[in-house]
């Protein structure tokens, strides 16, 4: 197993710069998994595909305005910051932007309080720590993280998040859950699909690159993820009464794996589960508890990609996406979406 098997080409043209108005009018790319078989509609159409019973998934993570702008305390020189994951109240792992970001640099934050490198990670990856705690200032000063392959600023941040987000922690969007609307939830909820949510705050992998030759080297990185007795109760009631669990998104997925449990008859059953996980879902993996896969167009070369990989094969998803090519799909955050059944 080799990263560049997971590579593909793709032009700057495919990727998308802004959302699609309304959300569920993206195209939808139908890829059944055991037949190889591809059909193509509007992800408005999503409900043809499903069964009464049948349970969706979502991750209600909201995310945060995690951008910070400053500069470096000697120098003046700029600052960017991009905050991942919270270590305490006043301690965070952030990316950073700007030259001779080194141990002990401090940092004036625009508007919010001063910040000093506590500690040097790979890359651009630092930890940070604030004179006081951040959260307060961040809904005045931090700007939505958009992926740096966006490169169009959006008018309206709440377009970066899903209208089901809730718990603020994330540092990049579940972008599949994006292509969704309340009017499609509850038309799908009429029909018998029902709803249920996790929360797992996406961070550093979405960025991170795969640079090893192996991706079993690859450090994959830990986030928080948490799931009710509530929502592992609904899915593993909709596994006994034989419906089907439809992970909205690669985070959904990834959590819901976590959390799985063996169970008496020797199946899998969800638990409730707050906590880390550093799960890494790559081919040979078998999953024990996702039937649906709704997800996006991935990156080349990235955990993500992997991950689809590791759900219908590589060789189909590497085909889908030749095809997505050829009929002008959009790809990455803002893109389009697929359904794999």
């Amino acid at each position: 197993m080799k990263t560049e098997d997971y590579t593909y080409n793709l032009p700057n043209s495919f990727i998308a710069q802004s959302p699609v108005e309304p959300r569920d009018s993206s195209r939808l790319m139908v890829l059944n998994r055991g037949t190889g078989v591809i059909d193509h509609t509007r992800f408005a159409r999503i409900g043809d595909y499903l069964s009464p019973g049948d349970l969706l998934v979502l991750n209600e993570t909201r995310v945060i305005p995690a951008r910070l702008f400053g500069s470096k305390a000697e120098t003046g020189g700029k600052v960017e910051l991009l905050l991942l994951n919270k270590i305490e109240s006043d301690r965070w792992e952030c990316l950073v932007g700007g030259k001779g970001l080194n141990l002990g640099i401090k940092i004036k934050i625009n508007g919010g309080p001063a910040a000093i490198i506590e500690k040097v990670g790979s890359g651009s990856l630092r930890a940070i720590k604030f004179e006081s705690p951040i959260d307060p200032f961040l809904e005045k000063i931090g700007a939505p993280p958009l992926p740096p392959y966006i490169k169009n600023p959006i008018s309206d941040p709440d377009r970066y998040q899903t209208v089901y987000a809730r718990c603020s922690g994330s540092s990049a969007a579940p972008t599949a859950g994006l292509h969704f609307t309340p009017g499609l939830l509850e038309s799908l909820s009429k029909n018998g699909i029902s709803a249920a949510f996790l929360t797992l705050h996406i961070g550093l992998d979405t960025f991170a690159h795969v640079v090893v030759d192996n991706p079993r080297d690859h450090p994959i990185h830990s986030e928080f993820c948490s799931i009710s007795t509530e929502t592992a109760g609904l899915v593993n009631r909709t596994r006994l009464a034989g419906g089907r669990i439809i992970a909205v998104g690669t985070s959904t997925a990834r959590a819901l794996e976590s959390a799985a449990v063996r169970s008496p008859d020797g199946g899998f059953l969800l638990s409730g589960y707050e906590g880390m996980t550093g799960l890494f879902i790559m081919p040979g993996y078998e999953f024990k508890l996702v039937d649906i896969l709704v997800t996006n167009f991935h990156l080349p070369g990235s955990t993500l990609i992997m991950m689809v990989s590791a759900f219908a094969g590589r060789e189909t998803i590497l085909n889908a996406y030749e095809i997505a090519k050829k009929m002008d799909y959009r790809f990455y955050s803002f893109g389009d979406a697929m359904l794999i059944l």
